[in-house]
């Protein structure tokens, strides 16, 4: 690899780009664990699971909440397709605090109700809402 390798690192959601920059490294979180990606990495598909998306650039690195979806990476070129990704400095913490009450409340009224599926939801939605707020915190 040489020094000054680079990978292009584009992040797209339903709404459109959320990200497009040329990194050193780009750290994601898969179903099965952490992955970093550098220049040259062998090509790869692989599920993302609700975490940060870490992209390592000029001694700068920028953080972006990833809520699932999955990475293609051929070519030096890494795609994110997610169900939804916020950039760190557009995360809307009170929103996110929002979000995660009205899934904690929903959680309690699935466990009373014994509702499995509005149960599965509603875990699902705090995952996303904690994962927006740790993002925010970095």
């Amino acid at each position: 690899m040489a020094e000054n390798s680079v990978i292009e690192v584009s992040i797209v959601t339903p709404d459109g780009k959320v990200y497009a920059e040329n990194a050193k490294m780009l750290v994601v979180t898969t179903k099965v664990g952490q992955l970093g990606i550098m220049a040259d990495h062998v090509p790869l598909i692989a599920n993302l699971d609700v975490d940060q998306a870490r992209i390592e650039r000029d001694g700068k690195t920028d953080i972006v909440a990833v809520n699932g979806g999955f990475i293609e990476f051929a070519d030096n070129h890494a795609t994110i397709v997610a169900d939804s990704a916020e950039n760190q400095s557009d995360i809307d913490v009170a929103r996110a605090e929002n979000a995660k009450a009205r899934a904690e409340k929903h959680i309690q009224e699935a466990k009373v109700q014994h509702d499995t599926d509005s149960l599965a939801r509603a875990q699902v939605a705090l995952r996303k809402a904690v994962n927006r707020i740790n993002t925010s915190k970095i």
